[in-house]
């Protein structure tokens, strides 16, 4: 009995060892070049260059799932807004976003970067809990930099937010 029970208690330590030498960090999805539909992340993802984005009446880049990190790693997200004359009037406005976090929990947009040029908000937070985005440029988008709509117990730091609202014609949302 003491035999087969040393075999059972070898066996698990083995198992565990080989999960710790064998085992991998999971890597996060790689982005870069042109989106044209809407990418909706569901896993830890990254820029790994700098993304142009012509998706038009949507987000660029959405968030799927709780518990997630998007890192621009220093790249540049660019829509398709040539402020101050190519911005949509905001009283339609418009869901053209860098980046959306609806009614997530725990997720993160991490830089240095640069969120650019889009016809509505660079990176819109609506109902989302426990969100952090730091280290941002937010720059020459048609209606804000960084928007929060019901969005609570956040942290929003280390960002720059400069020329949003260009195009608002009125309705400024700051950094103008």
């Amino acid at each position: 009995m003491s035999q087969i029970l040393s075999k059972r208690i070898t066996l698990s330590l083995f198992s565990v060892f080989a999960l710790f030498v064998c085992g991998s960090r999971v890597q996060a999805t790689d982005i870069s070049g042109t989106i044209s539909t809407t990418l909706t992340i569901f896993d830890d993802s990254e820029l790994v260059g700098d993304v142009t984005c012509t998706v038009a009446d949507a987000p660029c880049i959405a968030f799927g799932a709780p518990g997630i990190k998007l890192r621009l790693n220093g790249f540049t997200i660019t829509g398709r807004a040539e402020p101050p004359n190519g911005c949509t009037p905001t009283a339609k406005f418009p869901s053209e976003d860098g980046i959306d976090v609806v009614g997530q929990h725990d997720v993160a947009v991490l830089g240095p970067g640069l969120v650019q040029k889009f016809a509505s908000v660079g990176i819109f937070l609506g109902k989302a809990t426990k969100v952090k985005v730091e280290g941002i440029t937010a720059s020459d988008n048609c209606f804000s930099g960084i928007l929060l709509i019901g969005t609570t117990d956040s942290d929003i730091e280390k960002n720059i937010s400069v020329r949003n609202s260009i195009g608002s014609q009125g309705l400024p949302c700051g950094g103008t």
